[in-house]
């Protein structure tokens, strides 16, 4: 017997908890990069394999952009290839990201290259990446749920780095900066689709596994990290 599907209220209270619960703001290394304990050598170690991440991010959106059914939704989503690519050259969350690289003492070049980017981090990114080519909509929208989070991350983030790592360029944190109100924006037009589009009980089960695996992806991420440097 199929279970009943929760009311839209319910739905969204099952989606929130997920990464209330599970997002990596937990995250052990997390904890110490805000609370100030962490040595140079790690911070420019996540940064290396965090942009390994960072550069996937407007390729997950185009496959995601590929599964929307209407011109209205892709006229939405692309922004958030724009986003990160830039409209033009020099602008855009990559560049920026590139740009705290340099701050932190990393040249783009290295970054770039992709050298020194740990196995777990390119398993998890692939499983990311893997999971909106071959998900269905609602489980590629579902899983870029966590931005519901990215905002209150994203400033305590700058607090920590600004209180903590004075060694950094300050306009070298300007990708958090942004990210504060381009996360609030992203994660409130995909929580709007995903409860509009997720009605039956299996689809909205698929979604919350979904948003749980983007959670895992995370973590792992950080693991791999903590590991190397920690």
């Amino acid at each position: 017997m199929n279970a009943e599907s929760w009311t839209a209220g319910e739905f969204e209270d099952r989606l929130r908890a997920v990464p209330a619960e599970r997002y990596h703001h937990r995250h052990p290394f997390n904890l110490r990069m805000h609370a100030g304990e962490l040595k140079p050598d790690e911070v420019r170690g996540w940064i290396l394999n965090r942009f390994h991440y960072q550069r996937h991010i407007p390729v997950k959106d185009a496959l995601v952009l590929a599964k929307l059914p209407t011109p209205e939704l892709r006229r939405v989503w692309i922004r958030r290839i724009q986003d990160h690519d830039g409209r033009r050259a020099g602008e855009g969350g990559i560049e920026r990201w590139l740009r705290l690289g340099e701050a932190a003492g990393l040249d783009r070049e290295t970054l770039l290259s992709g050298q020194g980017v740990l196995p777990g981090v390119r398993l998890a990114v692939e499983g990311y990446v893997t999971l909106c080519r071959l998900g269905t909509p609602v489980e590629a929208v579902a899983a870029s749920l966590t931005e519901l989070f990215a905002p209150g991350l994203m400033r305590t983030r700058i607090d920590a780095f600004e209180r903590h790592y004075g060694w950094i360029e300050p306009e070298g944190l300007r990708y958090f900066r942004d990210r504060v109100t381009q996360g609030r924006r992203d994660g409130g037009e995909a929580l709007a689709l995903v409860l509009d589009w997720a009605r039956d009980r299996a689809a909205q089960d698929s979604a919350v596994a979904a948003l749980a695996y983007k959670c895992d992806v995370l973590w792992a991420l950080l693991d791999a990290v903590d590991r190397e440097y920690g």
